[in-house]
């Protein structure tokens, strides 16, 4: 399945069916993150319910702490 990823067209897994299981296979999945599904900004405990679908337009935003 191909998916826009932070504006890269991304070949993912069949395993690859929600949110959550994305951020797995990207291995973000204990990383702080915002994600956002087809321009809506989805909620973390969304994550793991939000199903993935060919040609949806994912924005992931990590956040890295510093001084």
């Amino acid at each position: 399945m191909h998916l826009q990823i932070n504006g890269k067209l991304i070949d993912v897994p069949k395993t690859v069916t929600t949110i959550e299981t994305l951020l797995k296979h990207l291995e973000l999945q204990n990383k702080i993150v915002v994600v956002e599904k087809n321009k809506m900004i989805l909620e973390k405990q969304d994550h793991s319910n939000t199903t993935v679908f060919e040609g949806d337009q994912i924005e992931i935003v990590t956040f890295v702490g510093g001084g």
